[in-house]
């Protein structure tokens, strides 16, 4: 064969080179798409208007991270808050052991949060007015569901007739969307005692309209579509009550005007 005709054979190799890869590449991807494609719809589902992808939850564990569903997180932090008042808990025999241990007793190097929910914000929710109790229907909800599984507890950030004055400039306590939980003193074990209502709160936020939950120097946020904890950077001059550190804050989303 002369030079010519290598040459020509060269050309031609290279020629066809430039659409094949391309193709292969399709295929590879389709490929992999019909032998994820089940998984990935499986994960993927709306309810109620709310987009989800995979499993709403997630709990750190001493063997990793492992996920679960809203609703085991919602039974698993309810048993922990009923258990620790003596009260029938429900049954949680189908969820982790380990996962009910952490979310017990809390990491062993101290007081912070093993839990993390998706945060999904509900459309077309009507905004609400201010009762005489100064809070709205939604946020009275949420104060009898928090009691109906805590029991009475120390409450503040509202009055019959609603608050103008003690909190930010933009506070959801003036428009009866906020509460505020007090663990004080400051103490390790009221710490813990704070997480496990902070991480029932965002377990139940769906069902609840919460969006914030603040404690610790710690905030969760409905808007936070991966549900991690975030930093909280308190106002100044950023004391122990600006930090949320004796206290959990809860409020409902606003709504829209109808």
């Amino acid at each position: 064969m002369n030079k010519t005709a290598i040459d020509e054979g060269s050309k031609k190799h290279r020629s066809l080179r430039g659409p094949i890869i391309p193709i292969l590449v399709l295929c590879l991807t389709a490929g992999a798409a019909l032998f994820l494609g089940p998984r990935i719809l499986d994960s993927f589902r709306v309810e109620n208007g709310r987009v989800y992808v995979g499993s709403e939850c997630e709990v750190e564990t001493s063997n990793g991270r492992t996920r679960i569903t809203r609703d085991e997180a919602k039974r698993a932090m309810t048993a922990v808050a009923l258990s620790a008042r003596g009260e029938r808990a429900p049954n949680t025999a189908d969820i982790d052991p380990a996962v009910m241990q952490r979310l017990a007793e809390g990491p062993p190097e101290g007081p912070v949060p093993s839990l993390r929910c998706q945060g999904t914000t509900a459309p077309d929710l009507p905004e609400q007015e201010l009762t005489p109790t100064g809070l709205t229907p939604r946020t009275q909800q949420l104060r009898e569901e928090m009691t109906a599984v805590f029991g009475d507890q120390p409450l503040g950030g509202f009055a019959p007739g609603g608050v103008s004055q003690g909190h930010g400039a933009e506070s959801t306590h003036y428009s009866g969307r906020g509460v505020d939980v007090f663990f004080r003193p400051i103490t390790e074990e009221n710490r813990r005692d704070g997480w496990v209502l902070a991480q029932w709160l965002i377990a139940h936020a769906d069902d609840l309209d919460i969006q914030y939950v603040i404690f610790d120097d710690k905030i969760w946020s409905a808007h936070n579509s991966r549900g991690h904890w975030q930093t909280y950077d308190a106002p100044a001059p950023a004391n122990d009550i600006l930090r949320h550190r004796d206290h959990v804050h809860v409020d409902v989303l606003r709504g829209e005007p109808q």
